[in-house]
C-alpha cells in the first residue's frame, strides 16, 4: 500500500485553495525519507552534449511497493523541472535502474510525458531522447558553460521583442532610444509563417526609418533559439510542423540577408535578465515576464548567460493531482497556468466576475486591470492568489538558480495589480523563507520598461565588426 502526507502550504491562496507548492511537497518528502533511515542516494544527469552535463544528487525511499508511487512522483516531477530549467536530450538515472525503467515508460512517445520526450530529443536537441540507468558510482560528472552576451551599445541598433499579443520594437542609437512603438498582432495560432515574417519585418522598417543607417539587430522572442533557429517557439505553434524546415527554420536567417548586418535571437527570457544586469548593474539576476506565458532568464553571479533553456512555463510549481493543465503540454501545475495571463483568465470565475467565456486573454486581463484601478476586491483577489503562488514558487525556483536579484516584467505585473503581486510575495517569503528573503531584491522597472525594456536591451545583442 503506498503513503501519502500532507503538503498543504501554510498560507493558501485564496482563489486557489488547493494549492500544493512544489517546495513545500519536495521538503516534506525529503524530510520523510531523512526520517526513514533508510534513504536510497542517486544521481540524476542531463545532457546537453557529449560533454555539457548538468547532475541533481537526491535521495529517495527504497523503491519497494510501499514507496514506489512517491518515489515515481518525487523523481519524475523533479526531472520535468530539471528538463525545462537546464535542458537535456539524455537523462541518465544513477542509482536505481527499477526506477529508471518506471520513469522511461514515462517519458516515452506513448507515455504520460510524450510531449517532453519529443520536445527535448528531436525538437531542441536534434537527437532521440532516451532515459539510461547505471550503478551510482558511474555516474555522470557536472560540466556547465556560461557564454557573455549583450551589453553592446555603439552604433545605430534596432532591438524587438515578440510576445503573443504584441511585438515591440525599439531604435537605438549610442544607447539612446529614438523610437520604440508596440504593434498589436496574433501570432499564436497563425497558419501561414508569412504572417510572422511580414510583421517582423514591417516593425524593423519603421524602426529603421529613424535612424541614418542599421548596423545591427538583436531580437527577444518566447522560444528555444539555436544558431537564430527557432528549435522550439509558441509564436509559431500555429505552423504546421511540415511547413517549419522550409519557413520557419530560416525565418531570421532571411531577415538579416536583407539588412547584412550582425544578428543575434535570444530567448525573451534571458533578455529580461540581462535588462536587469545591465540596468541594475548587478548579477545573479533572475528575470521573469509575466505576459502572454511565462518567461524566464538567468544571468549568473559572473554575469554571463548559461545554455540552460529556463523554459519554468513548463516546469511544474503545483504538486496537486488535479492541478490545472496546460493546453500545449496537456501537463498539469505547470508555471504557464499560474503566471501569466492564462492565470488572470484561469482565476477569473472563482473571483466572481463575469466575462465571455469566449473573450481573448488579452482582454480579460485589460478588463480585470481596470477592475484593479477602481478597487474591485474581487480583482485583488486574483492578484493576491497569484501573489501566494509567486512566493513559494520564488524559493522553489531558488533550488535550481542562485537568485540574489529578481527582475519581474510583463503585463500582468502592470499596474496596482502588479504592485499587490509583489507585496504579496515579498511577504510570503519573509514568513516562509527568511533565508531568501534576506538574500533576494526584488526589481520592478518602471511602466515603460517593463512594457519596452526588452526590445531596447535586446538591441544591444550583436557586437558590431
Amino acid at each position: 500500500m503506498s503513503i501519502t502526507f500532507d503538503a498543504a502550504p501554510a498560507v493558501k491562496p485564496e482563489l486557489d485553495p488547493g494549492f500544493i507548492p512544489a517546495i513545500i511537497w519536495n521538503r516534506k518528502y525529503r524530510e520523510m525519507v531523512k526520517s526513514n533511515g533508510s534513504g536510497q542516494d542517486i544521481v540524476i544527469a542531463l545532457n546537453r552534449s557529449e560533454t555539457v552535463i548538468s547532475t541533481y544528487e537526491t535521495t529517495i525511499f527504497p523503491h519497494d511497493a510501499e514507496h514506489r508511487e512517491l518515489n515515481i512522483k518525487y523523481v519524475e516531477r523533479t526531472i520535468k523541472n530539471l528538463l525545462w530549467v537546464k535542458g537535456g536530450y539524455k537523462v541518465t538515472i544513477a542509482g536505481c535502474p527499477e526506477l529508471a525503467a518506471d520513469i522511461k515508460a514515462i517519458y516515452s512517445p506513448t507515455g504520460a510525458r510524450a510531449f517532453d520526450y519529443e520536445f527535448m530529443g528531436e525538437k531542441i536537441y536534434g537527437q532521440p531522447f532516451e532515459i539510461v540507468a547505471c550503478a551510482l558510482e558511474d555516474a555522470p560528472q557536472s560540466h556547465e558553460i556560461a557564454v557573455k552576451l549583450g551589453g553592446n551599445m555603439d552604433g545605430c541598433r534596432i532591438g524587438f521583442d515578440l510576445g503573443g499579443s504584441d511585438r515591440k520594437c525599439a531604435a537605438v542609437i549610442d544607447g539612446k532610444v529614438v523610437h520604440s512603438e508596440e504593434i498589436e498582432w496574433d501570432p499564436y495560432f497563425e497558419k501561414d509563417p508569412e504572417y510572422h515574417k511580414a510583421g517582423i519585418i514591417d516593425s524593423l522598417k519603421r524602426a529603421a526609418e529613424k535612424m541614418p543607417r542599421v548596423d545591427a539587430i538583436g531580437g527577444s522572442a518566447a522560444g528555444v533559439y539555436v544558431n537564430n533557429q527557432p528549435r522550439v517557439a509558441s509564436l509559431f505553434r500555429g505552423v504546421a510542423q511540415a511547413d517549419w524546415a522550409e519557413h520557419v527554420t530560416p525565418i531570421f536567417t532571411d531577415i538579416q540577408q536583407e539588412y547584412d548586418v550582425p544578428m543575434i535571437i535570444a530567448n525573451d527570457g534571458d533578455v529580461t535578465a540581462l535588462a536587469g544586469a545591465i540596468s541594475m548593474e548587478c548579477n545573479g539576476v533572475l528575470g521573469l515576464a509575466m505576459g502572454t506565458s511565462q518567461a524566464v532568464g538567468y544571468v549568473n553571479l559572473d554575469g554571463n548567460i548559461t545554455d540552460w533553456l529556463s523554459e519554468l512555463a513548463f516546469s511544474p510549481v503545483d504538486y496537486r493531482d488535479d492541478a490545472p493543465a496546460d493546453e500545449w503540454s496537456g501537463d498539469i501545475g505547470c508555471g504557464v497556468q499560474y503566471f501569466s495571463q492564462q492565470a488572470i483568465a484561469r482565476l477569473v470565475p472563482a473571483a466572481g466576475i463575469d466575462l465571455p467565456a469566449d473573450m481573448p486573454f488579452p482582454e480579460q486581463l485589460i478588463a480585470v486591470q481596470k477592475l484593479m484601478a477602481n478597487g474591485d476586491e474581487r480583482a485583488a483577489k486574483i492578484y493576491r492568489a497569484i501573489g501566494v503562488c509567486f512566493g513559494y514558487s520564488i524559493a522553489h525556483y531558488a533550488e535550481s538558480y542562485d537568485i540574489r536579484n529578481l527582475l519581474i516584467l510583463g503585463r500582468v505585473t502592470s499596474g496596482k495589480g502588479g504592485d499587490l503581486i509583489m507585496d504579496v510575495a515579498k511577504q510570503l517569503l519573509n514568513d516562509e523563507f527568511p533565508e531568501l528573503a534576506a538574500t533576494i531584491t526584488f526589481r520592478v522597472p518602471d511602466e515603460k520598461f517593463k512594457r519596452h525594456g526588452q526590445a531596447v536591451i535586446a538591441a544591444s545583442l550583436p557586437a558590431i565588426g
